[in-house]
């Protein structure tokens, strides 16, 4: 099933047949970002009915890795785990690895001082900014991997160890670019949404999904000389675009700011409201211990340089809230990060 963060899962079949094309999917992924044989993989995407779990398990197992099921959830003991065990890469979402990192600095102890050397993150959309972080804080190599329930699950494309835009398995699953509103089909390197056609699905074919996912499609050879087509990093999801005030607005636009103000990853919420008739966007920023001050000017000044860095991107006035440390819940999946508070009836 789909992780259903929103609304009923999808559930999705799979024929024994489709297993295999996906373990060989997710196999390739891997190999592709560097991880072999001799390799010690975390995954720790939840199993269950989730398929990030499942795909990359088959995937590291096919590619003979040795396999540690870890799933989601007691991040103490994920460290653990990934310390006592000589983890050297882990496959997980991005926002659920910053908060290892954080947990990590709690517990006394550097990612980066362990053999953690990659790692696979997917689910969700990140910017190059939470890339760089991840990447200096952990001392790792980060690469994007991408997949939907629908098509198959993780494993539909993946970044090569060139990061420089994911593979697509064409001879699994077929890509098309097209206007999300036209549906037209637009030409090699023009942004818009990505449709995937299954080639090799038997249970649950699909011609022309919709994913609902804005990217490129690449068709320049990749430098490692591979010349299967790549598409763009996925920038943000039509579906979590919010309109404000008539623009339309991404959270990663957002982040984008914080992360270039902050100079680091910090936890957000933006928080929509309505009144009098007139949306309200508010972005509550968590702090680092680092960043409190006892002088209310010296935080004034700090929210005041979070809001202007925020207005600049996405020009509308926000109101920004600077939060305790701690005072906004992790997750350890796909993390939420819009709640619309709005009456949109009203």
């Amino acid at each position: 099933a789909s992780s259903g963060t929103t609304g009923k899962p999808i559930v999705v079949a799979y024929t024994q047949e489709d297993l295999e094309v996906w373990a060989t999917a997710m196999m390739r992924s891997l190999a592709g970002a560097g991880v072999t044989e001799g390799d010690i993989m975390q995954i720790s995407y939840g199993y269950g009915l989730f398929t990030g779990g499942l795909g990359a398990h088959y995937g590291a197992e096919k590619l003979g890795a040795t396999v540690i099921p870890a799933s989601g959830g007691n991040t103490e003991r994920q460290i653990m785990l990934m310390k006592d065990f000589g983890v050297t890469g882990i496959a997980c979402t991005p926002s659920y690895f910053v908060h290892m990192i954080e947990v990590a600095g709690k517990m006394g102890i550097d990612l980066r001082k362990l053999p953690l050397r990659l790692g696979i993150f997917g689910a969700e959309p990140w910017t190059p900014e939470m890339r760089h972080f991840i990447e200096e804080s952990a001392g790792i190599k980060a690469y994007d991997i991408y997949g939907l329930s629908e098509i198959t699950g993780p494993g539909v494309a993946c970044e090569c160890e060139c990061q420089c835009g994911l593979h697509v398995f064409e001879d699994f699953f077929y890509p098309e670019i097209v206007n999300p509103d036209t549906l037209e089909v637009l030409p090699d390197g023009q942004e818009g949404e990505l449709v995937l056609t299954t080639l090799q699905k038997m249970a649950m074919p699909m011609i022309r999904y919709r994913t609902r996912d804005l990217t490129s499609l690449v068709t320049e050879k990749c430098a490692c000389g591979r010349t299967i087509r790549r598409i763009s990093k996925i920038s943000h999801r039509s579906d979590d675009m919010f309109i404000i005030r008539g623009v339309n607005v991404f959270p990663s636009q957002i982040e984008t700011a914080i992360l270039t103000e902050g100079k680091q990853l910090l936890q957000y919420q933006i928080i929509l409201t309505r009144e009098h008739s007139l949306d309200n966007i508010t972005v509550n920023i968590e702090v680092t211990p680092e960043m409190l001050s006892d002088k209310v000017s010296a935080m004034e000044d700090l929210t005041k340089r979070f809001a202007h860095a925020i207005e600049k991107i996405i020009n509308i006035r926000v109101a920004v809230k600077m939060m305790p440390p701690n005072s906004i819940p992790r997750s350890e999946g796909k993390a939420k990060r819009v709640f619309d508070q709005r009456n949109l009836n009203s």
